[in-house]
């Protein structure tokens, strides 16, 4: 089988070269596991169950985005979104669950990114 050959290394501002999979070098080979989903990332997403679940909380919120509908806004949702979000302890609870417009559930992923960060911007 053909060796494939050397590949920068993924860590900032390395010269390094490597052939492993995960893309960094020896030196930085620890930071792989950091790019490493856990397998929990991929638990209860996509696939039948969850399209049922999308489509009972969209019927329960009767088809509206919840954030406008607080803003006192009638704009069809087209998205279901986790009020508060698993990387921050959320479940897939149905009550953690709300319709969303695509502008509102782009905001709101925007805003919890940069909290994420830690940037204020």
């Amino acid at each position: 089988m053909p060796v494939s050959p050397p590949r920068p290394c993924r860590a900032p501002m390395c010269a390094g070269k490597t052939t492993h999979k995960h893309g960094f070098c020896d030196k930085h080979a620890d930071q792989a596991v950091a790019w490493k989903k856990s397998p929990s990332t991929k638990r209860d997403r996509g696939g039948r169950p969850w399209r049922r679940k999308r489509q009972q909380i969209l019927r329960r919120d009767k088809g509206l985005c919840q954030p406008c509908l607080k803003q006192g806004f009638f704009t069809p949702a087209v998205e279901v979104d986790h009020v508060v979000n698993i990387a921050s302890g959320g479940t897939n609870s149905d009550d953690n669950l709300q319709a969303i417009c695509e502008p509102c559930h782009k905001a709101k992923t925007l805003e919890e990114a940069r909290r994420g960060r830690g940037t204020d911007a």
